[in-house]
């Protein structure tokens, strides 16, 4: 019996392994190549396994991924979330399990429609099935798309794609390339080994395509401040006016900036309670000729709160106005950080459930740019970075920066704010953008139009970033098709594949 099951368990847990290995392709270790022989290595595993055995293989590939890729949840709900131990094991667990269903279906779908070991196997259904499993997980229940594995190639030669689909065309092609060094393996046919290496190639090739050029003509100088309060005590009364007053002294010694920019939620207040103190802040700004960016919590009369960004200073309006309808509000809430699902349910449960202000109201999907001295943002609050789609909506032909305010003091020193950081330089190599991220303790950072950190400062300390940051000429390919040309593609080769196969079964029976 014993041995029955360590049978049984043999692959199901070097799944779990090589899962678990995948976290080395993405920051802060950076190993790409990881990301291709991870889903080399599960596709050898899922060979000749009927489908309730892939299943449970992808299962606990998943399992591995994400219980050491987002390991840094933890940190959050130890802290601030007030739940036992155990409890928070349990939670984790939960969440794990939930997410690893993804990569379990890809593979049930995977053995279920394309179990020959073919080439339709490995150079169509995998890739395109693996890319649905991944839009899946980016879209239900609000979408957590963490971990793409495209994410992982920011410095690979595979990012060179990016400008032209997006992190889904990369995330593709990465499991397009692991593939087809399966089928390598399992038919020893080494010329297999061209496909990878002719897509890496291109990549090198495609570096030197200028989809957008920097303007020399049009250049902001922009100070990032970084005021590392401590999450435990921001929101104490007694914290308020200190907080303030550091982020005013460290502003008041950068006026000569053309933008200056607080990260998210940095006035610890509802904007109605402060309203005297942005009246001043406004004015000085104004007479220093300068703009101020700020994150800041609003409520409105209907008692529904929104995480919001205020510009202050030289904007389009004539002065400070207490008008929440003229704020960004954030649109893509943080599930149980922003807002609970299930809030009937689960509130009376556990103190994590109770953070303040965890019921935010959602903004409109697409808003206008935030105007800050001639300058045009698009801006993405913190978790909404991740979604590319959305970003790619906000930014229009008058857009000339990405600009994301973010908070993540609340996974303290672990791998999360540096995986946030790879997923923004995806979002400026896609878009040909420069991305301006303030946080409150790092990573504070600009990132070029080619996705490169050009500038940063160490994490966990007060300062100021300051940088003159220029504007960009063109479009590239995503900006203007998105992924839908990709979304296409799936759809007319998995139809093509799927009738092939109804062919062929057809044949047999006559």
């Amino acid at each position: 019996m014993i041995k029955v099951v360590t049978h049984r368990l043999k692959r199901p847990l070097a799944a779990a392994f090589i899962g678990a290995l995948t976290t080395l392709a993405f920051a802060p270790y950076q190993y790409w190549p990881m990301a291709i022989l991870s889903p080399m290595l599960l596709l050898l595993l899922l060979e000749q396994r009927s489908i309730k055995q892939a299943a449970w293989i992808g299962f606990f590939w998943g399992l591995g991924q994400f219980s050491t890729g987002i390991s840094w949840v933890h940190v959050s709900i130890d802290t601030f979330g007030g739940m036992p131990e155990i409890a928070t094991i349990a939670l984790l667990s939960l969440l794990f399990a939930y997410l690893a269903l993804y990569p379990a279906l890809f593979a049930w779908l995977l053995n279920r429609f394309a179990a020959h070991s073919g080439r339709t196997r490995f150079f169509i259904m995998a890739p395109a099935l693996w890319l649905i499993c991944d839009l899946l997980r980016g879209w239900v229940f609000t979408g957590f798309p963490w971990l793409w594995l495209g994410y992982s190639q920011i410095d690979s030669p595979l990012a060179s794609f990016a400008p032209i689909g997006g992190v889904e065309l990369l995330t593709f092609l990465v499991v397009l390339c692991g593939s087809s060094l399966a089928y390598m393996v399992l038919k020893r046919t080494w010329r297999i080994a061209m496909i990878p290496l002719v897509l890496l190639a291109a990549g090198f090739g495609l570096k030197s395509a200028q989809w957008v050029t920097p303007d020399p003509n049009r250049v902001a100088s922009i100070a990032l401040v970084q005021g590392n309060i401590d999450q435990a005590l921001k929101w104490l009364p007694n914290q308020r006016w200190p907080t303030l007053m550091k982020y005013v002294d460290l502003s008041r010694e950068n006026w000569d900036a053309d933008v200056i920019i607080w990260p998210e939620a940095a006035i610890p207040a509802i904007e109605y309670e402060v309203r005297p103190f942005l009246t001043n802040l406004d004015h000085a700004a104004r007479i220093n000729n300068s703009s101020i960016i700020t994150g800041v919590i609003n409520l409105d009369e209907q008692k529904h709160f929104y995480n919001s960004i205020l510009t202050l200073g030289k904007t389009p309006s004539d002065g400070y106005h207490y008008d929440i309808d003229a704020r960004y509000h954030k649109h893509h809430l943080l599930p149980f950080g922003e807002f609970v699902p299930f809030e009937s349910l689960l509130r009376p449960l556990a103190p994590l459930f109770n953070l303040p202000m965890s019921s935010f109201s959602a903004g409109d999907y697409i808003q206008p740019n935030i105007i800050a001295n001639g300058f045009s943002f698009a801006p993405a609050l913190c978790y909404e970075i991740v979604f590319g789609g959305q970003v790619r909506a906000n930014v229009n032909e008058t857009t000339d920066f990405i600009l994301t305010l973010s908070n993540d003091a609340w996974f303290g020193h672990s791998i999360g704010p540096l995986q946030h950081m790879e997923i923004a330089q995806m979002r400026a190599l896609e878009l040909g953008k420069p991305v301006i991220r303030s946080t409150n303790n790092g990573v504070t950072a600009i990132t070029d139009y080619k996705g490169h950190i050009a500038y940063t400062i160490p994490q966990f300390e007060t300062g100021v970033l300051k940088a003159d940051v220029p504007t960009t000429q063109g479009v590239t390919p995503y900006y203007i098709w998105g992924s839908w040309p990709l979304y296409m593609w799936i759809v007319v080769t998995i139809g093509w594949a799927l009738r092939r196969r109804y062919q062929a079964v057809n044949a047999q029976q006559s």
